[in-house]
């Protein structure tokens, strides 16, 4: 897996939505891009683990504490995130 923070920029929307959290026993997730979004300018991609938001590790916040979070930060929004390793096609 490989881990990378991306830095979101100005007012919201941010451009994408989140799926997991603590009280679904499920890893946070991005779930959907807007295309376009600020997002998705800055590479995120779904599927991606959100590990930290705004610097506080995501792995104990709730679906809801995540989203109020995310709402919370402002003019600037800071993910840490993960991406599993794209697998690599074996040439025929």
């Amino acid at each position: 897996m490989d881990s990378f923070k991306v830095v979101l920029e100005g007012p919201a929307p941010w451009g994408f939505r989140l799926q997991g959290g603590k009280d679904f026993n499920v890893p946070l997730s991005i779930s959907r891009l807007t295309p376009g979004g600020k997002a998705a300018q800055a590479g995120v991609a779904v599927g991606d683990w959100v590990l930290s938001i705004d610097g506080e590790n995501a792995g104990s916040l709730t679906h809801i504490e995540a989203q109020n979070k995310i709402r919370a930060c402002g003019e600037r929004l800071s993910l840490g995130l993960s991406r599993a390793q794209p697998v690599q096609s074996k040439p025929q």
